[in-house]
């Protein structure tokens, strides 16, 4: 197995186990929370018909012929005055609920917390399945000889090396970084494996993407005809990570923005912005972030 692949393994499954741990943590918060609420609702067994007579301190008074009860609610005046059906406790009528009230919001809220995160959890797990298998299918084909040149394309926050290949039809194929890329002189010849894989000084380096026949778009910087082989390229996952960090800035802001829609308040911006940050870094990852 070449350096690179292990490289690019190890980076990916990195960003990919990270994404599946703040999923897991999410999944598993909202699930107790979630088993909670139904534990209480469960409890509710007696049904009847009762009016909300007022609402104060986030919270409405429902009355019916055999009890009264405080049931929070937001924004509950606009349901004052109102016929409503009333779930209750038996044994203790204060404890009841009503359609729309917070307990039957929470409950949707924590059963939507659990299917979002495994949703997001499968999706990244497919996505870069589907990534590794088409990676190893063209490093199988059979290779040609090609002329490329290394370049790099900002794009917004995204910074990415593409390979430049020469032929009939000029093709750009992006792929994913690695230091011998740093002094590849301008133009090289090398191995192409099912129009995808280059193998570049005997390093096999992967495409972050599907090769396009229209020069993509971004700041564009090539590579030097005769670059300098003591050129220091950055190594390591922490120079990666130094990169992609950036793509986790915007989180906070997501988080506020589900935050508000939701009406989920502090927790759910503190869970939006946690899985925003961790799929800011897969993305990145999956995309082929260049540090260099």
């Amino acid at each position: 197995m070449s350096r690179f692949r292990v490289r690019a393994l190890r980076y990916g499954l990195f960003t990919t186990a990270v994404v599946l741990v703040v999923c897991f943590v999410v999944a598993l918060f909202s699930w107790l929370s979630y088993s909670d609420d139904r534990a209480v609702l469960a409890s509710l067994t007696s049904r009847d018909t009762g009016e909300v007579v007022s609402f104060s301190d986030g919270a409405v008074e429902v009355r019916w012929p055999s009890g009264t009860a405080r049931v929070a609610y937001e924004n509950g005046a606009r349901v004052v005055g109102r016929q409503t059906q009333v779930a209750f406790d038996p044994a203790d009528p204060s404890r009841a609920v009503i359609p729309g009230s917070d307990l039957f919001l929470e409950t949707g809220r924590a059963l939507g917390g659990v299917t979002f995160s495994v949703a997001v959890a499968l999706l990244v797990v497919l996505a870069g399945a589907v990534r590794v298998l088409l990676a190893v299918r063209s490093a199988r084909a059979q290779g040609t000889t090609v002329s490329v040149r290394r370049i790099r394309l900002q794009s917004g926050l995204m910074v990415r090396s593409w390979l430049e290949v020469e032929g009939p039809v000029e093709r750009w194929l992006p792929v994913y970084y690695d230091p011998v890329l740093v002094t590849l002189p301008s133009p090289s010849d090398v191995e192409l494996r099912g129009g995808r894989v280059a193998v570049v000084g005997g390093v096999t380096v992967y495409p972050s993407g599907r090769p396009v026949t229209k020069h993509p778009r971004g700041r564009r910087l090539d590579n030097p005809v005769r670059p300098d082989p003591d050129t220091r390229a950055p190594r390591g996952l922490v120079a990666q990570l130094r990169v992609d960090a950036v793509f986790m800035v915007p989180a906070p802001v997501v988080g506020l923005f589900w935050a508000y829609l939701d009406g989920s308040g502090f927790t759910g911006w503190i869970t939006a912005t946690l899985i925003a940050a961790v799929l800011g870094l897969w993305w990145a990852a999956l995309r082929g972030s260049d540090p260099s």
